[in-house]
């Protein structure tokens, strides 16, 4: 029988993780449109997410399910959730996972230009310290269950459970034993652009 992810405890990866930037939304406040295109301070949101992430990781994915071929022109592979119905940002992970097998991702919602740039050694701290198979930040306030570590070892049991329903993310991913980080200093690193309004400046 397997061993259970959730009791095997984290090895220092050999590696930086994958970068996974999750730009498979619906976008249904943004008129349905792909947020990845939007334009943020002078560009789309899906280059301040690379910006963001390049430092932190091996390699980006792009999960997106509209519009494949003007990401890829951005130069990194795209990858569409596997189910034909919207199943939520854990299908894109869950894809992502299943394309580059045997990589940890971290991932980050395209819509949060301002993800912080220790994400991913913040998280990796948490995760060895409690030794867990994933690890999500905290705000300090609320949980921000996709600015997530997800360990190589739970993409097999998160692509099964995707394949039967839709997930709440933050619940899945705590029921398999992720824990938090806290980023309660930098809160505001973790607002979404959800709205038009979202996007004037302060």
């Amino acid at each position: 029988m397997p061993q259970d992810p959730r009791q095997t405890p984290p090895a220092t990866p050999d590696r930086p993780p994958l970068g996974v930037i999750l730009a498979g939304g619906q976008g249904r406040r943004m008129g349905g449109c792909n947020k990845a295109w939007i334009t943020w301070q002078g560009r789309p949101l899906i280059e301040h997410a690379i910006e963001r992430l390049q430092g932190q990781v091996d390699g980006i994915v792009i999960s997106t399910n509209t519009e494949m071929d003007r990401c890829a022109r951005l130069g990194f592979p795209c990858v569409a959730d596997e189910h034909p119905d919207y199943r939520g940002p854990l299908a894109g992970i869950a894809a992502a996972g299943a394309a580059r097998p045997g990589r940890d991702l971290l991932c980050v919602p395209v819509d949060a230009p301002r993800a912080p740039y220790d994400l991913g050694p913040r998280l990796q701290a948490a995760r060895t310290e409690h030794a867990a198979p994933a690890a999500m930040a905290h705000d300090g306030q609320r949980l921000q269950p996709l600015f997530l570590l997800l360990g190589a070892g739970l993409v097999p049991a998160l692509r099964a459970a995707i394949a039967e329903a839709p997930l709440p993310a933050g619940v899945w991913l705590r029921e398999h034993g992720a824990v938090t980080a806290a980023f309660s200093d930098c809160p505001e690193v973790f607002a979404n652009l959800n709205t038009p309004e979202d996007l004037a400046p302060p």
